[in-house]
């Protein structure tokens, strides 16, 4: 019985609050809609008759953009339709004077996703309709069942609704089980109603499949120069690594090997001094170059795949870190090596900048996208833009679609979270998880 009370009253709660918030989305957006939506008019027909509104319609566009991005937050909120910003990008301009306003004007105008938000506003009616048809379902199933009765002991009448006249007690009582009715449609209607608005909505301000398309390319064009510039990057560091270190040993050894061929057999204490160096030059050599090998592409990752080699990342740091992955296959390779450098880079900061004493690593693949997470318990304050780091890091993430995301209040903790789509292959038999 208690868990058939639950989902009454859950069932009642979404019901309500549906109908709030139609009614919330139906007057605001309507009554600031029709009020832009004049302004937009005026402020457009300014531009050829009086040149104001080359400084007005900015402005107003303004206005309407930042109600228009409210609904669609509200939508993704309240409904869960996610309605993408549909804008293009800002094209280079004048940031003062007429020219600036002239630049801003048409790029405004120009843009498509303006005039359909002007459509949307033009739509304001409807958006009224929809937002109060749940409200109005809803109050009028109350006021059958709660005012009607008190109300028939202090007035000889009462209109319930349109052309009924209630004069009488028992007419009044009649009207309780027809509010039940009503309001149960109301509360039953009012999610359905609240997101078909959203869903019509998202049709509107909601970019076209050409403006996605469009984007798209945008984004492509973005992220393959970003790549294109950190793999030149790259190379030029493996080059200086190169010539400053394992090239400049191995030149230094050859130099020590033809002096003690040249010593061998006048001074074989001091041919033997510089055998002993150009052994440990070779070591180092060989040192620099393991090292160097493993930041293009560690061995481990190739042999063990992205769960040893995080594990045995994990081992190398100075702080204790939980590692807990389970992946029912493996990543295509590129996809994996920047799933296991963006761990790298993430623990790296841990080391460096967060005074943690412990941090976690997580990793879970959802059948869509590879999700990691790097957690820890130090001071927080992390930020994107104030260091090389996580920017490098979302700009290589960028090439496969992926996202970062910090977040690190000053105290802690601090949690960057990535997202990779991407397919698994090559199944294995158990998930693995335990500390590193």
């Amino acid at each position: 019985m208690g868990g058939v009370n639950e989902e009454l009253t859950a069932w009642v709660g979404r019901g309500l609050a549906a109908s709030v918030r139609s009614f919330v989305i139906g007057l605001v957006f309507f009554v600031c809609g029709i009020a832009l939506l004049v302004l937009s008019i005026v402020s457009i027909s300014f531009i050829p008759l009086f040149g104001l509104g080359i400084l007005l319609t900015p402005l107003v566009v303004v206005g309407v953009r930042a109600l228009a991005g409210e609904r669609r937050k509200l939508a993704g909120q309240w409904s869960g339709v996610e309605i993408p910003t549909p804008y293009r990008s800002r094209p280079p301009m004048e940031p003062f004077g007429l020219v600036g306003a002239w630049q801003r004007c048409r790029w405004m105008l120009g843009d498509p996703a303006t005039w359909r938000d002007l459509l949307w506003l033009l739509s304001s009616p409807l958006t009224l309709a929809l937002g109060i048809l749940p409200a109005g379902l809803v109050g009028y199933g109350v006021e059958g069942i709660l005012v009607m009765p008190a109300v028939l002991q202090f007035v000889d009448g009462y209109h319930y609704g349109p052309g009924w006249l209630i004069d009488i007690p028992f007419e009044g009582f009649v009207a309780i089980p027809q509010g039940v009715l009503i309001l149960a449609l109301g509360l039953a209607v009012a999610p359905a109603l609240l997101r078909l608005h959203d869903v019509l909505t998202k049709q509107l301000l909601g970019p076209t499949r050409q403006a996605m398309l469009d984007q798209r390319v945008r984004v492509l064009t973005r992220t393959r120069a970003e790549t294109v510039d950190a793999q030149a990057a790259e190379l030029r560091r493996i080059e200086r690594d190169l010539h400053d270190g394992a090239q400049a040993r191995l030149v230094s050894l050859g130099m020590s090997l033809g002096l003690a061929e040249d010593l061998v057999t006048r001074d074989p204490v001091a041919a033997q001094k510089l055998l002993a160096e150009a052994r440990d030059a070779s070591d180092r050599a060989l040192s620099e170059l393991r090292d160097l090998v493993r930041g293009i592409h560690p061995p481990v990752l190739a042999e063990r795949g992205l769960d040893g080699a995080v594990r045995a990342l994990a081992l190398t740091l100075p702080i204790p870190v939980e590692v807990d992955i389970e992946l029912g296959g493996r990543p295509q390779a590129p996809v994996e090596s920047a799933g296991y450098f963006a761990v790298a880079e993430a623990l790296a900061n841990v080391v460096k900048h967060s005074h943690a004493t412990r941090a976690w690593v997580l990793v879970r693949h959802d059948g869509r996208s590879l999700g990691m997470t790097v957690s820890d318990n130090g001071v927080g304050g992390a930020d994107p833009a104030g260091g090389t780091g996580l920017r490098g890091m979302e700009r290589r993430l960028a090439a496969f679609d992926g996202t970062v995301a910090v977040s690190s209040p000053p105290g802690g903790p601090t949690v960057v979270t990535v997202e990779l789509p991407c397919e698994l292959s090559s199944p294995k038999t158990l998930p693995s998880s335990g500390t590193g």
